[in-house]
């Protein structure tokens, strides 16, 4: 299945990232993602943590689980990719 291929993809680019990363980098990172958050649940109402903690359980995820796992990696990725600083200077393996 090629989403879960573009998945393990993003979980090697956030290893490397992770690398990377300080621990301040990392905070922030999560401070961002959790404002981001918040802001979603203000507009649109609470994300639903049984639907979420299930995605992360299965071996088997579906069409949507998959989507939601590429998009959460994808998040992760942008928002940890952008508090490193001289990243651009950088390489990932």
């Amino acid at each position: 299945m090629a989403d879960l291929q573009t998945f393990s993809e993003y979980m090697k680019v956030e290893a490397e990232l992770m690398k990377l990363a300080t621990k301040d980098d990392v905070l922030e990172a999560a401070r961002l993602l959790a404002l981001n958050l918040a802001h979603y649940e203000l507009k649109y109402g609470e994300l639903p943590l049984d639907e979420v903690l299930a995605t992360l359980a299965t071996d088997h995820p579906n069409h949507e689980q998959v989507e939601l796992l590429n998009k959460g990696m994808q998040n992760l990725i942008g928002m940890l990719g952008n508090q490193i600083q001289g990243l651009d200077q950088r390489t990932l393996n």
